[in-house]
């Protein structure tokens, strides 16, 4: 199986120079060398995907692993990812994959996934949603995209997890196949962007405006580090934002745990988690979830309006589902999401 495909979203450029266009780095690469990304590769003059088909990690999650809340509960994913990422941040929980190619040469790109297969094998499967998960979607944008088509002539929803960072071409691109998106709001600070992730805030946030406006079903997580983006300044300002776009986007808070270039910081206390927890719900969000400490009362799914307990939660597992056709079944308002 070929592991290569020509970009779709480039311009060429004099000398043999090409500039990528599918996030906000927009890499202006030399012949035979590699975006930020490192799986974007100038040869002779044009872009290629090199680990196209090609999955470093594949598994059958539960859709709230995503995570996903308000889109179909209880779902398996036929879950995917390749090596690779176009940003670096310290803390990164899937560096092992993400950020391999930074930190040695790659010879073998994974295991043979083309489009066709992993549609066939949901079919066969009977799973009902595909999820381009733990790295981020955009840097493989070619082969995410053509599986998304093959999946959506099938009856396969798609979902992304994301960073956020891709550019309004790339979503443009990705828009008519995409079911929904979880997106990460790292912080609201530039500072932190800059020197913890390797980007910039401020295309994240017009993105997570873009896509909610593009009607495509949207939830954002803030990975919460003890003393780097806990304040209550802070978090008032990311739930306001949210809430300011739309108060029915699921906003999840989940806890870190040391890892990669962060092993010196403490994991994240529940009593943090909480205080952001209610933050969220005093600045207006009808939705808010704690992650990666379970709690079902925090992760439990509340009617907007009369405040009862419709989908109680353990972690990932779903251990009272109530919803009747998307409403609360006792004041009948409709909750946000797609059930």
């Amino acid at each position: 199986m070929k592991n290569m495909e020509e970009a779709r979203l480039y311009k060429k450029l004099k000398d043999n120079l090409v500039q990528c266009e599918v996030c906000h780095n927009r890499c202006v690469i030399k012949e035979g060398q590699k975006g930020i990304c490192n799986v974007r590769k100038n040869i002779k003059g044009k872009l290629y995907l090199l680990p196209y088909g090609k999955a470093i990690a594949t598994n059958i999650d539960p859709i709230e692993k995503k995570p996903l809340f308000h889109f179909f509960p209880g779902a398996q994913a036929f879950s995917l990812g390749t090596l690779g990422c176009n940003l670096s941040c310290k803390f990164c929980q899937n560096w092992n994959i993400s950020q391999i190619p930074h930190n040695k040469k790659v010879d073998i790109w994974g295991e043979d996934w083309s489009p066709e297969k992993i549609v066939s094998y949901c079919q066969e499967n009977k799973i009902p949603i595909i999820a381009y998960t733990y790295n981020e979607p955009s840097v493989w944008m070619e082969y995410a995209l053509d599986t998304m088509k093959l999946a959506q002539q099938k009856g396969i929803k798609n979902v992304w997890v994301s960073n956020g960072y891709m550019t309004i071409k790339t979503l443009e691109l990705i828009q008519p196949y995409l079911d929904a998106v979880n997106v990460d709001l790292k912080s609201f600070q530039e500072s932190f962007y800059q020197d913890i992730v390797g980007g910039h805030l401020e295309p994240v946030k017009e993105n997570i405006r873009r896509i909610w406006q593009m009607r495509i079903w949207e939830e954002v997580t803030t990975l919460i580090i003890a003393g780097l983006n806990d304040s209550d300044k802070e978090l008032t300002q990311i739930a306001q934002f949210i809430a300011g776009i739309s108060p029915d986007i699921p906003w999840h808070v989940s806890a870190f745990y040391p890892a990669y270039r962060m092993q010196d910081r403490s994991p994240t206390s529940q009593a943090t988690l909480l205080n952001a927890y209610s933050i969220g719900k005093k600045n207006g969000l009808n939705y808010v979830y704690t992650g990666n400490i379970p709690n079902n009362k925090y992760e439990g799914t509340y009617c907007p309006h009369c405040n009862t307990l419709l989908v109680e939660r353990w972690g990932m597992e779903i251990l009272k589902n109530d919803l009747q056709d998307g409403h609360c079944p006792y004041c009948h308002t409709k909750i946000a999401g797609i059930f």
